[in-house]
């Protein structure tokens, strides 16, 4: 499974979960957000990291301070466009294994 493939699987998982999609791959000139969806009123931010293997901390162990921080700017520079600012949260999923059928969704995985 591709980058794209994951962020796919990604949102189809949490709209089961009854989350809606409002915008995949939103970019700025501070970063990318892989997925923007909104969990009733809660604007929630999404990453998404997959890894086949568990070596070298798995991918949550890729979610560096510096990435965390990238995330939250770009987060700002999203809302900045909105007439009202809403809850807010930032999720990671997880995808793991070999097929990268196995999924952890984190709510609140980090913030300010």
């Amino acid at each position: 499974m591709k980058g794209n493939d994951a962020e796919q699987y990604a949102a189809s998982y949490l709209q089961r979960q009854h989350l809606t999609l409002l915008q995949q791959n939103y970019r700025c000139r501070f970063g990318e957000i892989d997925l923007i969806m909104r969990d009733s009123a809660t604007l929630v931010f999404v990453e998404v990291r997959m890894r086949s293997s568990e070596a070298f901390g798995g991918a949550a162990a890729s979610i560096t301070s510096s990435k965390q921080t990238k995330l939250l700017h770009t987060a700002r520079h999203y809302i900045s466009g909105l007439n009202a600012e809403p809850a807010c949260r930032f999720d990671v999923v997880l995808l793991s294994g070999a097929d990268g059928q196995k999924v952890e969704w984190i709510k609140n995985a980090f913030g300010e």
